[in-house]
């Protein structure tokens, strides 16, 4: 790996006394990388595997707006522990974050900053993730718009649109007979089949887009072919393909980075009823992961009252809670325990009371949309490490 190094540096310090930290940095950068660590110019800054801003001193800030022209995301500012370069750093990181630009500063002790160079640079080299919004967000989804370019810069996701009106055009192709679970499900046969049918569209498109996940505007086919996704993204999820409803697309990619960062799929669920005197939600939904229940029921769609949904009873167990922004850096993490399943006539399907270990007042004064990802263990310090690291 070669790493070039552009420095900046206020010309009121002492340049050869900067130089010698400078240099020990970089050689020890390089010792432990066991790579290449180069000064470089502006015109060959980015002939390299990695490129780094190294600020060498405090008031540095000044020399970094002359060239900031000059240089491109992401900005990593490397920094040592004297002459006031942390200080400097953290002003220009502060500036960059102001223009929403990809950014951080490394810092720390040798070993540490080696660490996440290897791990930006395995980042940089990753594949973007694919996943599928087979239309746009429901209609009343109206935070949950995001950039796509935000999607693939912050996360290395691809989000790839789908046409669903062609969903919904070849959706009389599908044979439910050729449907194959292992599961026996007891249903009206007419509503069963129209799923199944659903089920094997979906499954092919997913594997024909190569998607690690999909989102779908589900609504769209109570309407035209009178039938549910939710027997799809049950599936899908069972077997660690993201899917959500609605064409929700944070709760996708927060659905995805919790898979990501725990290994297994979450609960996508309405919080219903908040009671903040004893600190309890009810989240419901109409869809889970099969592998989440103890045991399920099909039934009709809530609102609608056709198709089929799923009502199912989770563990009593510890979980967590999370959701990302609209914006894709911003999220809410927090624990709680499952302690009740309901059965209440109007909500979704699946309904669970969950006592929350932190105070809940995000969900009446600034929520990250309605969707919340629900997943079982306690993850919260993993979460909230990732996020940091983006």
């Amino acid at each position: 790996m070669k790493i070039n190094v552009y420095p900046v540096m206020s010309p009121l310090h002492d340049i050869e006394e900067i130089s010698k930290n400078s240099n020990i940095l970089m050689q020890e950068i390089a010792k432990t990388l066991k790579c290449n660590v180069s000064i470089s110019n502006l015109n060959h800054l980015y002939d390299s595997d990695l490129s780094l801003i190294l600020v060498q001193s405090g008031g540095s800030e000044g020399e970094f707006l002359k060239v900031f022209d000059n240089l491109r995301e992401p900005y990593y500012l490397l920094t040592y522990g004297n002459n006031n370069s942390l200080a400097a750093s953290m002003e220009i990181l502060s500036f960059l974050k102001g223009k929403n630009k990809d950014a951080e500063i490394l810092h720390g002790s040798f070993e540490y900053i080696s660490k996440r160079i290897l791990e930006l640079e395995n980042r940089k080299n990753e594949e973007p993730i694919r996943l599928g919004v087979l239309g746009k967000p429901s209609d009343w989804l109206i935070a949950s718009n995001v950039d796509y370019e935000d999607a693939l810069k912050k996360h290395n996701i691809s989000l790839i649109d789908l046409d669903i009106e062609k969903v919904i055009k070849n959706y009389p192709n599908y044979d439910p007979a050729m449907f194959k679970s292992e599961k026996n499900f007891h249903f009206d046969e007419k509503a069963l089949n129209a799923s199944k049918a659903l089920v094997l569209e979906i499954d092919e498109l997913v594997k024909e887009k190569n998607l690690s996940g999909i989102t779908i505007r589900c609504f769209d086919f109570l309407k035209t072919i009178k039938t549910t996704a939710c027997l799809s993204l049950a599936l899908l999820n069972e077997r660690g393909i993201v899917g959500t409803c609605e064409g929700d697309i944070p709760a996708m990619i927060s659905m995805f980075i919790a898979k990501k960062i725990c290994g297994i799929t979450g609960f996508q669920a309405n919080p219903s009823r908040i009671d903040i005197i004893n600190n309890e939600i009810v989240f419901a939904h109409c869809t889970l992961p099969f592998n989440m229940v103890n045991s399920y029921k099909l039934d009709t769609h809530f609102e609608s009252g056709i198709g089929l949904a799923l009502k199912g009873e989770l563990h009593k167990e510890k979980v967590t809670i999370f959701k990302l922004s609209k914006n894709l850096k911003d999220y809410f993490v927090t624990t709680g325990n499952i302690t009740e399943n309901l059965n209440e006539q109007n909500l979704c399907r699946t309904q669970i009371k969950i006592h929350v270990d932190n105070n809940i007042e995000y969900f009446l004064r600034n929520p990250y949309g309605n969707h919340h990802i629900i997943i079982y263990g306690n993850y919260e310090k993993e979460i909230i490490s990732y996020m940091q690291s983006i």
